[in-house]
């Protein structure tokens, strides 16, 4: 029986620098934390902060709740979850009423919900919010 031809080093070499590169792409497109529990929004009402921070035409995110707080030109408040629809990371990037998820670079309306920028298709969960002296407080049973 002949014997197998060995790798030469270039070839082995080639093959050390790729895979580094290879796992880096499969792991761009898993959620951050894959494997254990993704963090979920608000099971109950949460006291967020005053009702001043939220400007007028503007939104504050929550980052340790997952919510984003927008009021719109009216002063009505909404509050929507910031797990992002497209693969259920939790985003953490508000840049003047546009959020931006980390994992692919969805963007949504703060305001409204609303899908700015793909690859997600769907709007944020909406959640109930309410105002309580001064405190915004919001999560089911709000």
């Amino acid at each position: 029986m002949p014997a197998r031809p060995s790798a030469s080093r270039r070839t082995v070499l080639r093959g050390a620098a790729v895979a580094p590169v290879a796992g880096l792409g499969l792991a761009a497109c898993s959620a951050p934390g894959q494997g254990s529990a993704v963090a979920a929004t608000p099971t109950a009402p949460v006291d967020l902060g005053a009702e001043s921070e939220v400007p007028m035409g503007g939104a504050k995110l929550y980052r340790d709740h997952n919510v984003v707080v927008g009021r719109d030109g009216s002063g009505e408040l909404k509050a929507y979850s910031t797990i992002c629809t497209h693969a259920g990371c939790p985003i953490n990037k508000l840049q003047g009423t546009t959020l931006t998820c980390p994992c692919h670079g969805s963007q949504f309306d703060a305001v409204t919900g609303k899908v700015v920028q793909s690859p997600a298709t769907e709007p944020l969960a909406e959640l109930p919010v309410k105002t309580k002296n001064g405190r915004i407080i919001a999560g089911p049973g709000a």
